[in-house]
């Protein structure tokens, strides 16, 4: 019976394929609904911003060196390669004197893009790190709904506020170290702050960390497609290539805290007889943008 009803579902997916995009029901209601992984070998499939996930696995809420926050927002689901990642890292931090990590988003069960809230995450090999040290690691369920990260920007945007120290750079560069990372994502006047301590020998480590608006109170943490996922495909252009195989502390860092945030003015553009059409994102799209195997990640038990 259980073989019957996934064929049955596969068709309807697949037939589901053929109907115009307008009319398709929107994929992240269809991944967003489903609470429990697929039974499938663990895969990443697409990419980072246009995937799934199967054989997911979940981030235990508790370790002796972390916790999963905002449970109730069920995406402390993983790759393994991701889940383990975190693991090591969360232990590694002890020897700078940080307790562990609070872990906070990472995946839905089964990846795919999400009812509200990241762009990104849809392969389960994102993880969302906050930035705050951890005064306990027995944190109730309602305690990490309540409680916030730490905000290290300050209020004019361009320099890290008084909550900034030393030893959140030492986090960042014990996770950009790891050699799965293949990029972690900051606010940037902390990866300007990384920079102002930077020797020659952190230029490799340096530049994955690529500063990004929104990452004022975590850091992203982006790895490698696993080996073997043949279907996962890893960001391009690489770090190496944004950064001109330098550290990325450089004037293209400056304009994330000058222009970006007071454009120089320009003599406005005469303006089209037409709108735009507006730009599709993770919430517009349906299963017909989505890899084909994320239809079998969907159906499979």
């Amino acid at each position: 019976m259980g073989a019957i009803r996934t064929f049955l579902t596969t068709f309807a997916l697949t037939f589901a394929l053929a109907i115009p995009a307008a009319a398709q029901t929107k994929a992240n209601q269809l991944f967003g609904a489903k609470g429990s992984p697929s039974r499938q070998a663990p895969a990443a499939y697409g990419e980072y911003s246009k995937g799934c996930l199967a054989g997911g696995v979940q981030m235990p809420e508790t370790g002796r060196t972390w916790q999963a926050m905002r449970l109730s927002r069920n995406r402390n689901w993983g790759h393994p390669e991701m889940i383990d990642f975190l693991g090591d890292l969360s232990h590694r931090v002890q020897r700078i004197g940080w307790p562990g990590l609070y872990i906070g988003d990472i995946s839905q069960a089964r990846g795919g893009p999400m009812l509200s809230g990241h762009a990104s995450h849809q392969m389960g090999l994102d993880a969302d790190i906050w930035m705050r040290k951890p005064h306990s690691l027995t944190l109730s369920r309602a305690e990490r709904e309540r409680i916030g990260s730490t905000d290290m920007r300050s209020a004019n945007q361009r320099t890290v506020s008084g909550n900034y120290s030393p030893d959140v750079g030492q986090v960042i560069q014990i996770a950009a170290l790891d050699p799965r990372v293949d990029r972690i994502f900051v606010t940037p006047p902390v990866k300007i702050e990384l920079c102002k301590r930077a020797t020659r020998k952190d230029r490799k480590w340096l530049q994955k960390v690529r500063p990004l608006s929104g990452h004022n109170t975590h850091f992203h943490v982006r790895l490698k497609c696993p080996r073997g996922d043949r279907a996962c495909e890893t960001q391009r252009p690489t770090v190496d290539d944004l950064s001109n195989g330098g550290s990325g502390c450089d004037e293209t860092l400056m304009w994330w805290v000058t222009d970006y945030l007071d454009p120089p003015k320009r003599t406005a553009p005469a303006k089209p007889s037409k709108p735009a059409p507006r730009k599709r994102g993770a919430r517009d799209y349906t299963m017909a943008d989505l890899p084909r195997q994320c239809a079998q990640v969907l159906s499979a038990p």
